[in-house]
């Protein structure tokens, strides 16, 4: 039925789009076709101006131009590479970005390059302000492509490729693992569990069955490479009144999993958009966007504490089960044993029975083979349409736009969930041959046949803009235009009582002088629910100026400049986006975290006690920023330059504060507070981006260089915060700083431990152990010893760039794309590295401390207690993230037009790429290694674009 829906739509819309031809207009709106000009078109708040109207703060990228030599699938992939002031989640480093797709806020993933035409990034707050409360952290702005004066033309790509794993963890194989976790129990003054007859039987291999040695990354399990394939035709054309733009796309891919219901695993997606632009009148444009996407995916059933097949791979030790067992190991004469087998509706392959044990009577392997499949499915529909007014009749100038959207997205689950038996097997020795005599069994086969629904989930946007625009020029040289504005969107998501909410009005004034001295002021009037009552509406103001220096006389003669121009602009921008709940102004107090209280003999009452304290002033948080943009084109655009300056300030982030209150406004039994919430804490950062492009022909080839980045630096201005000793103190350091221990090797005998200052954080420090400085002096190490070790970079590292390189020669296109981050730390504290207690033992511990390797170890001594000692946050652990990822290289070839000239095509161009091809660093293992998740993959495609 599935498949008969899908060419239904596709035969609806061959049909339909050339009746559109008739029937549609290109409106003047925000989200019109870009013209390839010298000056081109961008898209910023609202409205479309020239890049060299762009007062700073704004890049922009033409990705309909971009995916002519760089194939890619997701919309922001990579955008560091060509933007400064994009670390690859952050704008100038502060999260929480806006994403508008033809205006609307809309995910990202949710719309594939093909469809995207331009992509222009808001860094600067004045760049933002009109958008209000939502995009005060930068905004990213998705222009959706559009349909032109042409006729008819159909474009189709298809691209197949392979994912092949960079890394696999690492792990132990079971007669490894027992032997050292043999010695960890010694090192904890235990005996040995697993005796050495038991170890060599394991070592051998000579029966996996019955002394099993799992490898969950073998290629008994996971495929050596998977596929992912996709189609897309676009369809465009018209003429003076209508034009339409069509985009129809799928795409399926598989995983790396290759056993069982796990096997047949894939994602598939299929896509149709369709934009319409009508000229209704002179005076009136229109325009309709629409989009239909429909997500599949099917995997295997996975048992609740198991989790997904990665997660097991990480926590399950080579020796606990064989996952299958051969029929052929039963002794004969085993009726009972044959009895169960024979009952068993699992019988894998003819020849195995499921392998588990009382303690794992359910498993990853078994969950796969017998568990049933599970598919998601989600569907979303976006529609936007909006109408243009031209009022030059009122007044020369006047214009009206507006619009309005609705989107819905639902996903729910439908599985098949079997239960199923495994089998215990009592192996023994005959005659040196093993063979199993008798098998317990545990659970039973069940298959109800019942498709089971959950996990539904419905979203929804509504949106709505409304806003005159007025643009004149008075005596050719006096240009003036403005905005007035009121928008607003709402999301709703099931679950969640409370939507998202933005809501503002928006002013901006705009002059400039002969296109050489540019103002521009504009403010929006915020809303948010989230605050008290007489403090939920703040002004935002901005104030930009710029001079376009190449445009005085005493440049007119410049043989080095073509275009020079500096903008400077100063804001405060008031948002509600680290206003983390509702109703945080209000006093909280509860019954159920109260205290027993016995008021006489015989009874006993629980006390209701205060949570919080209420704040009837607690505000918005205010972004204030300056920042400063140089622009210039050197030698006849040979080369290129842009780059912004600037320092932000965060000021009154939320805290419960604990020191600038009195301590009685908050006791600990009975656990209660009178302490609200405050405006307090202020964060800033500082920094520079740069975009510097080289364009060069040599000979016959043209040569292109892109280098974009950014540096950035944070501090924390003002902390709540009453430490002893002052480096404990956060103020004044990085927002994204990491604090620890500061280490000096690892002990090396008994007498060492007790020569040196107490190590308090549980259990028994022996020689083997991270020994730490003593900060204070106060002869104790505890948490009063922690220092800061460095930054984080959550929101980009440092330092963020990318290196871009194009080639022409007659039709052939080389392609190279480079990013790279620098002077971020990051902390091995994960299950594979932190290895303790009963975890899975991975090769990190081959390094670790004995009596023997003392002089070389360069990991603690093994452990089977919590280790709350060496696993804690400590220089020990950190490693640079400094790295240097080769992320594309592609070659294109344009066939040339004399050999398709007469033929129904316009044009063909063919192309191979690999994308995350190489990974430059210190830490390269560690920064390409996935333990708990699929791997991280190489991608080598293949491609084709048509045009008829």
């Amino acid at each position: 039925m599935k498949h008969i829906q899908k060419r239904f739509i596709l035969f609806a819309l061959f049909v339909v789009v050339p009746f559109l031809m008739n029937a549609q207009t290109p409106a003047e709106n925000e989200t019109d076709t870009i013209t390839i000009t010298n000056d081109p078109l961008v898209q910023v708040s609202y409205r479309k101006v020239a890049q060299s109207d762009i007062l700073g703060g704004v890049s922009v990228v033409d990705l309909e131009e971009l995916m002519k030599k760089n194939y890619n699938t997701y919309s922001l992939d990579n955008m560091q590479g060509y933007v400064g002031g994009f670390t690859g989640n952050a704008l100038w480093g502060m999260g929480d970005y806006l994403v508008l797709v033809d205006g609307v806020p809309r995910a990202a993933n949710n719309v594939l390059p093909t469809e995207i035409e331009q992509i222009t990034f808001l860094k600067s707050a004045a760049a933002v302000v009109l958008y209000g409360s939502r995009a005060a952290k930068g905004a990213i702005l998705i222009s959706t492509k559009r349909g032109k004066n042409t006729p008819l033309e159909i474009n189709v790509r298809a691209n197949t490729g392979y994912h092949v794993s960079k890394s696999n963890p690492s792990y132990l194989g079971s007669a490894q693992y027992m032997t050292l976790y043999n010695e960890a129990r010694v090192n904890d003054g235990q005996t040995a569990l697993y005796s050495d007859e038991d170890i060599y039987n394991y070592a051998s291999g000579s029966n996996p069955y019955r002394y099993p040695n799992v490898d969950f990354y073998s290629s008994e399990y996971l495929k050596s490479y998977y596929n992912r394939t996709d189609v897309s035709t676009e369809i465009l054309g018209g003429n003076e009144r209508a034009k339409f733009y069509a985009n129809i796309g799928y795409y399926r891919e598989n995983d790396a999993l290759d056993f069982g219901e796990a096997a047949d695993n894939f994602t598939d997606r299929l896509n149709i958009r369709g934009n319409i632009d009508l000229k209704l009148n002179d005076f009136i444009d229109a325009y309709i966007n629409t989009n239909a996407t429909f997500y599949n995916s099917r995997s295997g059933n996975s048992s609740e504490e198991d989790g997904n097949y990665w997660s097991a791979a990480s926590t399950l030790r080579p020796n606990r089960i064989a996952p299958l067992v051969p029929l052929g190991f039963i002794d004969p004469n085993d009726q009972q044993s044959w009895n169960l087998i024979n009952g068993s509706e699992n019988i894998i392959g003819g020849q195995y029975f499921l392998g588990g044990t009382q303690v794992d009577q359910t498993n990853i392997f078994a969950d796969y083979y017998a568990a049933g499949s599970s598919k998601w499915t989600s569907r979303q529909f976006q529609f936007d349409t909006g109408l243009d007014f031209d009022l030059s009749g009122v007044t020369e100038g006047l214009a009206f736009h507006t619009q309005f959207a609705v989107d819905y997205a639902t996903s729910y689950s439908t599985s098949y969930n079997n239960s199923y038996a495994v089998y215990e097997p009592n192996w023994y020795n005959y005659n040196g041959d093993d063979v199993i005599a008798g098998i317990t069994k545990y659970n039973n086969d069940e298959k109800s046949g019942s498709q089971n629904i959950g996990g539904s989930t419905n979203n929804q946007t509504i949106a709505f803009s409304g806003y005159f625009t007025y643009d004149k020029t008075f005596q050719e040289n006096h240009n003036l235009n403005a905005m007035l504005i009121a928008s607003g969107y709402q999301i709703t998501n099931s679950g969640e009582y409370h939507r998202i909410s933005n809501a503002n009005a928006g002013l901006q004034l705009g002059y400039n002088y002969k296109k050489k001295y540019y103002a521009d002021f504009s403010a929006s009037v915020i809303h948010s629910a989230k605050l008290p009552a007489g403090n939920r509406q703040a002004l935002s103001p901005s104030l930009s100026l710029g001079w376009k220096i190449s445009e005085e006389d005493f440049m007119a003669n410049s043989s080095v400049f073509d275009e020079l121009s500096l903008n400077l602009s100063g804001s405060i921008l008031n948002s509600d986006l680290d206003i983390e709940e509702y109703y945080m102004y209000e006093a909280n107090y509860t019954q159920a975290d109260g205290a027993w209280w016995g008021w006489y003999d015989g009874a006993s009452e629980r006390s209701t006690n205060s949570q919080r304290g209420g704040n009837d002033e607690l505000d918005f948080v205010k972004r204030k920023e300056v920042s400063a943009t140089l622009m210039a084109s050197l030698w006849e655009k040979l080369l290129t330059v842009n780059t912004s300056f600037f320092i932000n300030s965060t000021e009154g982030l939320l805290i419960e504060p604990s020191t600038i209150f009195p301590n009685y406004f908050f006791t600990y039994w009975p656990d209660a507070s009178f302490i609200p919430n405050v405006n307090f804490n202020n964060d800033k950062r500082v920094g520079f981006d740069f975009n510097v492009n080289v364009n060069k022909q040599v000979g016959e080839v043209d040569l292109t260089l892109g280098v974009s980045g950014i540096y950035y630096t944070t501090e924390a201005t003002q902390r709540d915060e009453n430490y002893e000793y002052d480096y404990q103190y956060r103020e004044g350091l990085a927002i994204d700083g990491i604090w620890g221990l500061e280490s000096t090797g690892l002990f090396q005998s008994a007498d060492e431990v007790t020569n040196s200052p107490e190590q308090k954080f549980g259990g028994t420090v022996k020689p083997g152990d991270i020994k730490y400085v003593d900060q204070n002096g106060d002869n104790v190490i505890d948490n009063k010893d922690e220092v800061y070790l460095g930054r984080g970079g959550w929101s980009g590292a440092p330092l963020t760039m990318g290196v871009n390189f194009t080639a022409k020669y007659k039709g052939f296109t080389f392609f190279a794309l480079g990013t790279g981050n620098y002077g971020a730390y990051a902390m091995k504290d994960d299950a594979y590295q932190w290895v303790y207690g009963d975890r899975k033992y991975s090769e990190v511990v081959l390094d670790r401390w004995t009596e023997e390797t003392k002089a070389t170890a360069t990991y603690p001594r093994l452990t089977t207690e919590n280790g709350s000692n060496n696993f804690r946050a400590s220089d020990f652990w950190m490693y640079k993230t400094d790295r240097f990822n080769i992320a594309k290289v592609q070659i294109t070839y344009d066939l040339p037009q004399s050999l398709i000239q007469n033929s129904l095509f316009e044009s063909i161009a063919t192309y191979v790429s690999g994308s995350n091809l190489l990974t430059i660093s210190k830490e390269k293992d560690i920064l390409e290694l996935e333990f708990d998740s699929a791997p991280q993959t190489r991608f080598f495609n293949i491609g084709l674009k048509a045009t008829f």
